[in-house]
């Protein structure tokens, strides 16, 4: 059982030399995910998933093979996305993923990204929600900036 003191909330912080539309687009279109994602968790994500409101749920395959369904519990275009993944078919098992982002100006942005797994209180999954860190989302973060930095020309 988890101790009660245990950090169930990590985030990063990066500002990204992009507009804030740009990354968004890249956020909230699954099948660009694979492409930045630190956790080198993701395989796929069928296009045409593009997230838009609360209530959207776009799918992803994973390295294992494994399908997921990721249910969006949070949005406001352009500045926040946040879901929670779950098995095909079964409810969320209680980790969330966060993008908020703020722009500073035109050409710059401040993005969080955030693992939430406060609620999360299924066992097997435990190790790997502990294992998640402040430096896996940098990674993300890291490879997003780099995407958007080399695709940002307005």
């Amino acid at each position: 059982m988890a101790d009660n003191t245990e950090v169930r909330v990590v985030s990063a912080t990066r500002d990204i030399t992009a507009g804030v539309e740009h990354l968004f687009e890249l956020i909230a279109d699954p099948s660009q995910q694979p492409r930045w994602d630190g956790n080198d968790n993701l395989t796929l994500a069928p296009a045409d998933q593009r997230v838009r409101a609360v209530g959207d749920v776009f799918t992803m395959t994973l390295t294992t093979g494994a399908e997921r369904e990721n249910h969006v519990v949070e949005f406001e275009e352009g500045r926040l996305i946040a879901w929670l993944p779950s098995e095909a078919g079964q409810p969320p098992p209680g980790h969330l993923w966060r993008w908020e982002l703020e722009p500073i100006d035109g050409s710059h942005t401040r993005v969080t990204h955030t693992y939430d797994w406060t609620d999360l209180t299924e066992e097997k999954r435990l190790v790997r929600a502990r294992a998640t860190t402040a430096h896996n989302l940098d990674a993300s973060l890291g490879r997003l900036a780099a995407l958007a930095e080399g695709n940002a020309s307005t």
